[in-house]
């Protein structure tokens, strides 16, 4: 074979392959999700450190607001008096899985009871509940109202837990999300591996 037609076939191979790559690139990298995807549902980790008992921040994970909680001793002993009074009081029920360690009154791991971490989305109709933490007689809450949250929606209630009142709208309590304390002062939305 003659160097002429030598070197052409060598530089159409190479011209092939460079476009065969060209064009499998794109294909390829379809299959990986985006960095937008990653983030979305990448875990969070939130610094607790500044968060106050009675004080409530709101952080985003998988675009849902997730709530993180610290309740104050006062909070935490109202959950002995709606035990009787919510649907799920241990968090039990499968349709709406909860987490092995937060299936308690407090809804959270032993060590680091006073903090409250929960989806804060309504589980009727997707509205967000509100605040609601004075206790007593107050419009759309009953007259033995001793603290907790209100979906302004349909009228659900919840506890200081964020566990549903009986016989109201919302199925379930409010979902707890996985995640893990990588110390006292810091959490890690989207995994459980050490709650």
């Amino acid at each position: 074979m003659d160097s002429s037609k030598r070197t052409w076939l060598i530089a159409s191979g190479c011209a092939g392959a460079v476009g065969t790559v060209a064009l499998a690139t794109p294909f390829v990298e379809s299959f990986s999700p985006s960095e937008r995807a990653k983030a979305a549902g990448a875990p969070v980790e939130v610094d607790i450190s500044a968060l106050q008992p009675g004080e409530r921040m709101i952080v985003e994970w998988r675009g849902q607001p997730v709530w993180v909680f610290k309740r104050t001793p006062e909070m935490l002993a109202t959950l002995k008096t709606t035990d009787s009074e919510v649907a799920d009081p241990l968090s039990k029920r499968t349709d709406f899985p909860t987490p092995v360690w937060a299936q308690n009154e407090d809804r959270a791991p032993e060590a680091h009871k006073d903090i409250l971490v929960v989806v804060g989305i309504c589980t009727h109709l997707g509205c967000s509940p509100v605040e609601k933490f004075k206790a007593g007689p107050q419009p759309s809450l009953p007259d033995n109202w001793v603290g907790g949250f209100f979906c302004p929606c349909h009228g659900s209630t919840f506890d200081f837990s964020a566990r549903v009142f009986k016989n109201k709208p919302a199925p379930a309590n409010l979902l707890v999300p996985p995640y893990t304390y990588l110390s006292d002062t810091r959490l890690l939305i989207g995994e459980d591996k050490k709650a």
